[in-house]
């Protein structure tokens, strides 16, 4: 069952997860997050890394992808290029 404690919100903005609950997540410090709000509901979804064979199998079939489409590295500088000089 899931773990339900209450907390504060700070003046800067901090909001501290209860010992119990980091525990229960293992948490710890340095753990990164992305945060969700809408009307009165706040989520915290921890952001994992993904293992270095799952990276490996990604960046494998973005290879594969992108030579089957005709994907060139020049394509990519291109495109570098142009997000570059919008922003």
């Amino acid at each position: 069952m899931a773990e339900v404690a209450t907390t504060k919100m700070s003046s800067k903005g901090q909001v501290v997860i209860p010992e119990s609950i980091r525990k229960q997540l293992n948490l710890k410090a340095g753990s990164q997050f992305v945060v969700i709000g809408k009307d009165d509901v706040l989520i915290l979804k921890t952001i994992t890394e993904p293992d270095l064979d799952t990276f490996e199998t990604l960046i494998t079939q973005a290879r594969r992808e992108a030579k089957e489409s005709g994907l060139r590295p020049s394509d990519i500088k291109k495109t570098i290029l142009r997000a570059r000089k919008r922003s």
